[in-house]
């Protein structure tokens, strides 16, 4: 099979020749970008000191260059935006090193000149004139966001100024939509992870929207999660004019890009705990249900692409929701979190949806595990999740900076082993 056929056998819960494999095919399926450039570097890609990519700077995510994809045998491509979250461009690259001295590129966009103490603030379309809206700490691997929100004035709170990103697409995104959709479709045989933005309803990383030049309305994180229920009714305007706008994009985008797109990354709002469900299942059903349903009636109804939600941690709970609100795919499939069996997963969901990722724990095993307990964990989910169809082997989360080169091999070697149904 081609990559595409064995992601769309997947997704369509039968088995392929081999169950397929994901990283880098979104922004929370990654791997960071000190750690892709160990993996070359294992695997004799490039010589020695030769930089890689930053693609997605918020969480430092480097490149899964097609030479690393074909080594390693990934199945999907990332169909990415044309700017980062800090609303610069990827382009123009220039040579930098990350703080544990790997050797990366970075968009032109990204400052490089460190504050006194160390630490990289990061601006909004790399404009230096305005407040810096991202944050990396002296020796960190990722960046924060800087919370911009002013005080807020119940009397002057308006819904449009918290919609003010949500605007119609642009023609220039438009084209590079196209451009990138038909690339990868007639130049690689992987199936097209697209991510289009704007689905995501409460989407606690997008809140204080980092790529705009002066945010308004409820930009920080906590207030954003109090106002969820302290001014309901305010959020509910917040996604009915989101979603009004979403549909009108994802019309135009359809247009240009059409069915050469597998999957669609819908939302990574984020409704699960270590313990259990952020929130309870009767308030998601209140708040972000029937949005959800809206977008995926309208993709299942005009495109042929599967709907893809990422949701980390407990949410055993709210899976029957999910189901219900239309989601096809579910990722990251936290199995450390309560509740989050494999077996169990696999035996009440496996029919319906399809699990990307869960393959194995990016929070213990892989970074502080050794190769034995990594190579059992894998082997173990692809026992349980595999059977059938409806499993992509994907890491839970975004591959770490930090993570053991023996343990990465070891991951790769037991997957590379096992993959067959």
């Amino acid at each position: 099979m081609t990559s595409r056929e064995r992601v769309v056998a997947a997704l369509n819960h039968r088995e392929g020749d081999k169950i397929p494999f994901d990283i880098g095919g979104s922004a929370v399926t990654g791997m960071q970008a000190s750690t892709v450039y160990r993996l070359r570097q294992a695997l004799a890609l490039d010589p020695p000191g030769t930089p890689v990519r930053v693609v997605e700077p918020y969480q430092m995510l480097g490149e899964i260059a097609p030479d690393l994809m074909d080594a390693v045998g990934i199945d999907v491509a990332c169909l990415w935006g044309r700017k980062t979250m800090f609303g610069f461009e990827n382009a123009g690259w220039k040579q930098w090193r990350l703080f544990d001295g790997t050797p990366v590129l970075v968009p032109a966009g990204f400052n490089t000149e460190p504050e006194p103490n160390g630490d990289i603030f990061l601006y909004p379309e790399g404009d230096r004139t305005l407040a810096p809206s991202g944050r990396m700490p002296h020796g960190g691997y990722y960046v924060d966001a800087v919370v911009r929100q002013p005080p807020i004035d119940e009397a002057k709170l308006s819904v449009e100024d918290n919609v003010e990103e949500f605007t119609p697409i642009a023609d220039e995104d438009l084209e590079h939509f196209r451009k990138e959709a038909e690339r990868l479709y007639m130049q690689t045989d992987k199936a097209i992870l697209a991510s289009f933005g704007g689905t995501a309803f409460g989407d606690i990383a997008l809140v204080p929207a980092m790529w705009l030049r002066n945010p308004r309305g409820i930009r920080d994180i906590e207030e954003w999660y109090v106002s969820t229920v302290t001014r309901k009714e305010y959020v509910r305007s917040v996604f009915e004019r989101q979603c009004e706008v979403a549909l009108e994009n994802l019309a135009k985008i359809h247009a240009v890009v059409g069915d050469r797109v597998v999957a669609a990354f819908t939302t990574g709002t984020d409704f699960g705990t270590q313990c259990g469900p952020f929130i309870s299942p009767k308030a998601y059903r209140d708040l972000y249900q029937p949005f959800h349903r809206e977008v995926n009636a309208w993709i299942h109804r005009n495109t042929g692409w599967k709907s893809f939600i990422h949701s980390c941690g407990s949410v055993f709970q709210l899976i029957p929701d999910f189901i219900e609100s239309g989601f096809d795919i579910l990722n990251p499939v936290q199995c450390s979190a309560a509740e989050m069996d494999p077996p169990a997963l696999k035996a009440k969901f496996g029919s319906e949806l399809t699990f990307w990722g869960g393959a194995v724990d990016t929070q213990q095993t892989l970074p502080f595990g050794t190769p034995a307990q990594v190579a059992e964990e894998v082997k173990a989910r692809i026992d349980a999740f595999g059977p059938g169809g409806g499993f992509v082997f994907n890491a839970i989360h975004n591959i770490q900076g930090g993570v053991p080169v023996a343990n990465l091999m070891a991951m790769l070697e037991t997957f590379d082993k096992y993959r067959g149904y």
